[in-house]
C-alpha cells in the first residue's frame, strides 16, 4: 500500500502553524452582538425572581432573557436540561440569565446589573448520599422526561440510570475461590482544559433559517439538539463547525451554543458571540464524572479469577443526559480486558449538585481501570503471584468470552502484554542512585469498545475535479487528533493517487454527508469505511467508464498513480481526468456526467443487548486492547513523585498513520500522568475551588517521561484496510500502571487519585508508625 500505513504530514499542519487556520472566536461578522451569561452563587436553589430593569436600560444592551423566555427540554439521551435554569438552578454556575449587547464590556456591566433573588436549597454533593431514599430530590420531576429506550431512569430518585451485567453464577464462583477481596477506589472530576474553550455564533434570519458557528466535535448531533429544543425543521438549522482547537469529549454535545441563538432571534437575525472564560469553561462544560468503585474478587490460588462483583456510582453532576452513555459503557466493560466466567455489576448515574458530566476521553474506561488494574496487583500479590503473571492467566484471547457474552474473533491482549514486559525489562528491580529516592514499574491493561447505539450511521460523498483531482466531504471532525489526514489517506489508497491530490471539507451541515457523531474513537472506522466505500464507488464508475474507453474488460484494469492502467501492459493507459465529467462518445453524446462517488456504513450486526442481564451476541462494534507500563521515582522525604518511563503497547487493527499513531499514544500517556498525579477539580459545597491554571495543574514540559511507543497489529476484518479507533483507549491504562509503579514502589497502595506528594508524606508516616 502506498498511502495507508504512510506516516504522512498532516493535512493541515500549515494552516494551524501559520496561522491561517481560522477557528470560532477568529469570526468577525457585520453587526455583531456579545453575549454575556448571568450564573448562579449556590449548588442548589429555587428562583424567587429576575430583574433584568436595570440591564436593560443600559445604553447598547439590546436584549435580556431568563430560562423563562423558552422552557423547553433538550438532551441527546435524556432530556432533561434547559439552556438557562428554569425555576431551580441546579449547580453553582449554572446559566440563569444572558444579555447581548453592542461590545463584550457592556454585556458584562448588564450582567452585573440583573438582580436575582434564590431560596437555597438543600445539596447533594456525594453520589452515595443522594442514592439514598432521603436524600433531597433534584429532578422531581424525572419520570416525566423523555429518554432514549437504552437507559432507564427511576422516578423518585437521582440515579438517572442504572445498568446491570449479570454472568453465570457469582456466588458459586466465590464459593470455588481460595481467596476472596473486596476493596473500594475513588476517582474524582476532572476537566477537560482543551486549549480552546467553548464558544458559539449564531445568526437566526428573516427566513426563519438559522446557522449556528460552534466549536464542536459533533455538528450533526448539535444540529439535531438545537432543531428539537427550538421546535425547527432540520432543513432549516446550519451548523458549521471549523477548525476545533481540542475537544476530549467536552465538546461532544451542547453547552452554550442554545443560550446565543434567542438572543440572535430576539434582534433582527444580527449575530450574536458567546465565547466562555477559562473560569466559565471550569464550572459550566461538561466535567469528566466522578465515580466511587467497589470491586470484589474470588480466584484460584493458581491465580484463575472465578468471580467477580463490581459497582460503580457515578457522580454525574446536576443533569445527565450525557452521562448516561458514559455509565452504560462502564457497565459494558465493567471486568476489564479478561476471562472471567461468573460476574456481577451494577452501574449507576446519580443527579448532584456537582457541575454537569460528560464526556471525557476514555468515555469512563479510564475510571474504572483505576480500581480494575489496581486490584489485579492487589489480588496477586495476596496469593503469592506476579501482576504479570495473573494478567497471562487472565487476559483475554481469541476465543474469549467478554463480559456481556461477545466471543472474540481476535485478541491483541496478549502481545501487547509481552511487548511492554520486554520493553520495560520488567523483571530487573528498578533503583535508584540516590538514597534518599526509591524506583520501581508498574503494569496496567485496558480496553474500550465504542459506545455508541447500534444502528448510527456515517456517510462521505467524493468528487472528481477536471484535472483529476478530488473533493472529500465527509463530517467526520477533525478535533486535533488527526482524522482529516488518515481519511485522506483512506480515500488516497482506493483511488491510487497521492494524498495531495484530495482536498477534504468536513463539519458543515449543509453541504457536508451526515456523521452521528465525532466520539467514541468511531472516526477512523465508521467514517473510515463510509470514505472507503465512496472511494471505491468513484473508482468503479471510473473504471466502468475506461472499459468503453479502452476497449479492454473492467477486470483488466486498475487505477494506479492517477491514470487507468492496464494490469497486463502498464503502458496502455490513460488519466482518470478523462472521466471526471463522464465520457464523449465517438457520436459526440455524452454519458454518465460528472463523476461522484459516495458511501455509507452502518456496523454490521452490531446487536443490542438483554436490559436486566446486560448479555449480547455482539452489542458494540470491537474492543481495542492494549497495556502500559510505567517506571517512577519517588523522594521518601518530599514525597515528589517522578514518571520516568512510559511505555505503551495496543492493538489499533492496521495502523493507517504511523505518525498520528504515535502522536495519540504519547499525548494519551501525558493526560494520564496529569489524571495519575496532578489533576482535580477540586469541590466544596458545590463550589469549584480551582478554576484556572494556578490551581489546576495540568502537566508541563517538565513532567514529561521518556514515552516509548509501540504496536500489535491485529487487523479488525469490519474496519477500513483492517484499521479500528484508538484516541480514546490508549489513555486507559496510563493512570493505574503509574498507580501500580507507586505501589511497589512504596509498598502502600493509594486508593483514590490523583496521587500526591502530600499523600505520599502521609502514607510513609502511617506506615512507620504501624512497622513500629
Amino acid at each position: 500500500m502506498k498511502s495507508v500505513g504512510v506516516s504522512i504530514d498532516r493535512v493541515d499542519g500549515i494552516k494551524k502553524v501559520t496561522g491561517q487556520a481560522k477557528y470560532v472566536d477568529d469570526m468577525k461578522m457585520a453587526r455583531m452582538l456579545y453575549a454575556q451569561v448571568k450564573r448562579s452563587p449556590y449548588a442548589h436553589a429555587k428562583i424567587l425572581s429576575i430583574d433584568t430593569s436595570e440591564a436593560e436600560k443600559l445604553p447598547g444592551v439590546k436584549s435580556v432573557i431568563t430560562g423563562e423566555y423558552y422552557k423547553k427540554r433538550g438532551g441527546l439521551y435524556l432530556e432533561d436540561k434547559n439552556f438557562l435554569a428554569v425555576g431551580t438552578a441546579k449547580f453553582r454556575g449554572e446559566a440563569v440569565a444572558a444579555v447581548a449587547a453592542e461590545t463584550l464590556e457592556i454585556a458584562q456591566q448588564a450582567v452585573d446589573l440583573i438582580k436575582v433573588e434564590y431560596e437555597e436549597l438543600p445539596a447533594v454533593t456525594n453520589a452515595i448520599e443522594g442514592m439514598k431514599p432521603d436524600a433531597p430530590i433534584i429532578h422531581p420531576d424525572l419520570g416525566s422526561y423523555k429518554v432514549a429506550p437504552i437507559f432507564h431512569p427511576i422516578a423518585g430518585t437521582n440515579i438517572s440510570h442504572h445498568f446491570k451485567l449479570r454472568k453465570g453464577d457469582v456466588e458459586k464462583g466465590f464459593a470455588e475461590s481460595d481467596y476472596v477481596t473486596e476493596h473500594t477506589y475513588y476517582v474524582p472530576h476532572v476537566q477537560h482544559v482543551p486549549i480552546e474553550p467553548h464558544v458559539a455564533v449564531a445568526q437566526y434570519e428573516a427566513d426563519g433559517k438559522l446557522t449556528v458557528w460552534a466549536s464542536c466535535q459533533s455538528p450533526f448531533a448539535v444540529r439535531q439538539a438545537l432543531a428539537a429544543s427550538f421546535d425547527l425543521p432540520l432543513n432549516k438549522v446550519r451548523v458549521i463547525s471549523p477548525y476545533v482547537g481540542g475537544g476530549f469529549g467536552a465538546k461532544a454535545g451542547t453547552t452554550l451554543e442554545g443560550i446565543v441563538i434567542p438572543l440572535s432571534m430576539l434582534n433582527c437575525g444580527r449575530p450574536v458571540k458567546l465565547n466562555y472564560t477559562r473560569e466559565e469553561e471550569f464550572e459550566d462544560s461538561y466535567v469528566r464524572q466522578g465515580v466511587h468503585i467497589k470491586i470484589k474478587t474470588g480466584v484460584r490460588k493458581d491465580g484463575k479469577i472465578l468471580a467477580e462483583k463490581v459497582e460503580y456510582i457515578w457522580d454525574a453532576g446536576a443533569y445527565t443526559e450525557y452521562g448516561v452513555n458514559i455509565v452504560k459503557a462502564a457497565g459494558l466493560a465493567a471486568l476489564g480486558p479478561y476471562d472471567i466466567p461468573n460476574a456481577w455489576a451494577d452501574s449507576y448515574c446519580v443527579y448532584t449538585n456537582h457541575p454537569v458530566g460528560g464526556p471525557y476521553r476514555g468515555f469512563g474506561m479510564c475510571e474504572i481501570h483505576f480500581g480494575l488494574e489496581q486490584n489485579l496487583d492487589v489480588v496477586a500479590h495476596e496469593i503469592g503471584i506476579s501482576e504479570v503473571e495473573i494478567r497471562r492467566i487472565n487476559g483475554l484471547r481469541a476465543g474469549g468470552i467478554t463480559g456481556t457474552g461477545q466471543v472474540l474473533e481476535d485478541s491483541g491482549y496478549q502481545d501487547c502484554l509481552e511487548t511492554v514486559i520486554k520493553e520495560m525489562d520488567y523483571d530487573t528491580p528498578s533503583v535508584s542512585p540516590s538514597p534518599t529516592k526509591v524506583r520501581a514499574k508498574g503494569i496496567a491493561g485496558g480496553w474500550k469498545s465504542p459506545s455508541m447505539p447500534t444502528d448510527v450511521a456515517s456517510a462521505a460523498i467524493i468528487r472528481m475535479n477536471e484535472d483529476g483531482t478530488f473533493f472529500l466531504m465527509t463530517s467526520g471532525q477533525d478535533i486535533g487528533q488527526g482524522s482529516d489526514t488518515a481519511l485522506t489517506q483512506i480515500a488516497a489508497e482506493v483511488l491510487s493517487v497521492d494524498p495531495s491530490k484530495i482536498t477534504i471539507r468536513t463539519g458543515d451541515t449543509d453541504h457536508t454527508p451526515y456523521e452521528w457523531q465525532t466520539v467514541a474513537s468511531r472516526t477512523t472506522y465508521c467514517a473510515g469505511n463510509a470514505v472507503k466505500l465512496a472511494a471505491e464507488d468513484a473508482r468503479d464508475e471510473i473504471l466502468d467508464l475506461a472499459q468503453i474507453k479502452m476497449g479492454y474488460g473492467k477486470r483488466d484494469l486498475e487505477l494506479r498513480d492517477g491514470f487507468v492502467v492496464h494490469k497486463m501492459h502498464p503502458e496502455i493507459k490513460v488519466p482518470i481526468s478523462t472521466f471526471a465529467l463522464g465520457l464523449t462518445m465517438p457520436d459526440a453524446s455524452g454519458i454518465h456526467g460528472p463523476l461522484i462517488g459516495k458511501g455509507s456504513f452502518v456496523v454490521p450486526n452490531n446487536m443490542g443487548f438483554d436490559h436486566e442481564t446486560g448479555q449480547g451476541t455482539k452489542p458494540v462494534a470491537f474492543w481495542t486492547m492494549g497495556v502500559n507500563g510505567a517506571e517512577v521515582e519517588i523522594d521518601t522525604e518530599t514525597g515528589e513523585i517522578r514518571v520516568l518511563k512510559m511505555v505503551s503497547c495496543f492493538d489499533p487493527g492496521k495502523v493507517i498513520n504511523p505518525k498520528l499513531y504515535d502522536a495519540q499514544v504519547e499525548g494519551a500517556m501525558v493526560q494520564a500522568l496529569g489524571t495519575a498525579l496532578f489533576e482535580e477539580l477540586k469541590l466544596k459545597d458545590g463550589k469549584v475551588l480551582n478554576k484556572s491554571f494556578v490551581d489546576y495543574k495540568i502537566p508541563t514540559a517538565d513532567d514529561m517521561p521518556e514515552m516509548v511507543v509501540k504496536v500489535a497489529e491485529h487487523a479488525e476484518p469490519t474496519g477500513p484496510f483492517g484499521a479500528r479507533g484508538i484516541g480514546e483507549p490508549v489513555m486507559v491504562p496510563g493512570a493505574p500502571a503509574i498507580a501500580n509503579a507507586i505501589a511497589n514502589a512504596l509498598g502502600v497502595r493509594f486508593y483514590r487519585m490523583p496521587i500526591t506528594a502530600d499523600d505520599v508524606l502521609k502514607a510513609l508516616k502511617e506506615k512507620k508508625a504501624q512497622e513500629a
